[in-house]
């Protein structure tokens, strides 16, 4: 299936990065949205998404800018689209790092 074969893309281009961020104190994997997300003290800030690409959380502001670049379009849930986090597609990869490292600083700062 299409879906699968991009989630191995996705995870092929996340692993690596993913395994720099978890030889980091507060940081692990835990499910989100069916998925496996690297999460900072419990909290979710990045994982790939049911079909493929990166999902991250950044700040509304941040969402927005990036969105209006056309770099990555807001994940939906429910048929709404969600304030803070952005799903980038395997085509802008070379996004992916720069974008995990802000989810990660953004959710770093606001999570106890």
């Amino acid at each position: 299936m299409k879906d699968d074969a991009e989630r191995e893309r996705a995870h092929a281009i996340f692993d690596p990065i993913a395994e720099e961020y978890l030889a980091r104190d507060g940081v692990d994997i835990g499910p989100m949205f069916g998925s496996e997300g690297l999460r900072i003290r419990g909290k979710v800030f990045a994982f790939v998404g049911f079909a493929g690409g990166l999902v991250v959380k950044v700040p509304a502001a941040r969402a927005d800018e990036v969105e209006a670049s056309g770099v990555a379009a807001r994940m939906e849930m429910r048929g709404r689209p969600a304030r803070e986090w952005l799903v980038v597609p395997v085509a802008s990869a070379d996004h992916w790092a720069p974008l995990m490292a802000e989810a990660f600083a953004y959710l770093d700062e606001i999570t106890p």
